[in-house]
């Protein structure tokens, strides 16, 4: 296991706080660099940053806490799930017939649903899924996603081998 800097990829209801002019917060050079070296180690000590940003450490300390309080990134463990007994993995693409909302609120709250996005194309969702295995993946999908009011179809692309995962784009 190990700490990440993941810059956020949308403002959504639980990182918007702050202006509320619902416009994005702005984000000068120092702040980047700071996500910069927390996305290098997430557990860097804030006098090292601040040396490599020319601020000093309390100051990198009010900055940090800043980007974390406007939902600009969030520093957390990221483990690799086959080392905690979640050996299935898999982005389920869903369409609806209807309101889109009450079907990604729902799916949102499950558990196994790390990651849930509103698409344009193919599908109105596109859900990633964490499992035990693939009978507890063919729960998920057949007994939960599928029944839910309002889904019309799934499509379900199984992971078989992680090439690249990062969570530097933030500050590109």
């Amino acid at each position: 296991m190990h700490s990440e800097v993941v810059a956020s990829r949308s403002a959504d209801s639980r990182n918007s706080s702050g202006g509320g002019s619902g416009s994005p917060p702005t984000i000068d050079a120092v702040s980047l660099a700071i996500i910069e070296q927390l996305q290098e180690d997430g557990r860097r000590p804030y006098a090292a940053i601040g040396k490599a940003v020319g601020l000093s450490e309390a100051a990198v300390r009010q900055r940090v806490q800043k980007l974390l309080d406007q939902g600009v990134m969030q520093i957390v463990a990221v483990t690799d799930p086959l080392t905690v007994g979640l050996r299935r993995q898999a982005m389920v693409g869903i369409n609806v017939e209807g309101d889109v909302d009450p079907v990604a609120d729902a799916v949102t709250a499950m558990a196994e649903c790390e990651y849930v996005v509103l698409t344009a194309g193919s599908f109105d969702l596109m859900v990633e899924i964490v499992c035990e295995d693939d009978d507890h993946l063919l729960e998920v999908i057949n007994k939960r996603i599928r029944a839910l009011p309002g889904v019309r179809s799934t499509e379900s692309f199984v992971y078989l081998k992680l090439k690249k995962q990062t969570y530097m784009w933030g500050t590109r």
